[in-house]
């Protein structure tokens, strides 16, 4: 079975590059979103705003026509591991295990050993294939940061938070969007520095995607925090026109930080 860091160097140049310095952005269509015409819209916005990567369902159909519209390497989420397999055969440049946000609402809780179990399952499947796995925001801080780490033990190439479905903002402005954005940026911060700490000085630590709850506000302060790379949802995917969608992307990707010097 190839490293972490092999299977990363398998993925496109511009996706290495933007995860080298710190300046990835994942525009997210949602694990739940299986509406063709609706992820075409966001994946076209997506590559005309300059993003990186655009995550859709876990589906072979949604995969080509997110690819066809935007240009761009796909990542599919989902948290059966089953259904990875023939999206990957449809071209996904990579898989993600989870977020979570969508089943909060129902009552689904995503517990560490579950997670784990899915995270083996996957690399069992697909041992040479990039992936990614979301850590659940529901744990404390502390479980995280162990979770993370074991998930690399299993095989995990990336690791990505989330937490802005628990965040209660009542500040309006800005206040309001770093409120909202407080806890995946805790997660960040925690686990980045798990991460590197495992690593040790010689070795590059596994990037930490930020996701859920972020705005052109703090996506500076996710990179500060010690992220490789941001995900971003509803800032784009609840817009309807494509031109605003694209809008935001761009705002978006003006307001990460110039590059930083790193190496995968």
């Amino acid at each position: 079975m190839s490293s972490g860091s092999s299977r990363l160097a398998q993925l496109p140049a511009p996706l290495r590059s933007a995860l080298a310095e710190c300046r990835l952005i994942k525009v997210i269509a949602g694990l739940t979103n299986f509406d063709a015409a609706a992820v075409e819209r966001i994946s076209q916005a997506a590559g005309e705003g300059g993003a990186d990567l655009i995550d859709v369902a876990c589906d072979p159909a949604l995969v080509r026509r997110a690819a066809a519209a935007s240009g761009l390497p796909i990542c599919v989420s989902a948290v059966d591991p089953e259904l990875f397999p023939a999206a990957v055969a449809a071209g996904a440049a990579m898989v993600e295990i989870g977020n979570y946000d969508a089943f909060y609402p129902l009552g689904r809780r995503f517990e560490a050993d579950e997670v784990l179990a899915i995270t083996r399952r996957t690399r069992e499947l697909l041992p040479e294939v990039v992936l990614s796995v979301t850590v659940p925001h529901v744990l404390p801080l502390d479980q995280q940061e162990q979770l993370a780490l074991d998930l690399v033990a299993a095989g995990a190439d990336l690791i990505q938070t989330e937490g802005g479905t628990s965040a209660r903002p009542f500040s309006p402005g800005v206040l309001g969007l770093i409120e909202k954005a407080a806890p995946t940026l805790a997660a960040t911060h925690a686990i980045s520095r798990a991460l590197a700490a495992a690593a040790g000085p010689e070795a590059p630590a596994v990037p930490v995607l930020c996701a859920s709850g972020l705005s052109a506000v703090t996506l500076p302060l996710a990179v500060a925090a010690g992220a490789a790379g941001v995900g971003v949802g509803s800032a784009v995917n609840r817009l309807q026109e494509p031109w605003a969608m694209a809008a935001v992307v761009r705002e978006l990707r003006t307001a990460l930080p110039r590059p930083v010097a790193a190496t995968l």
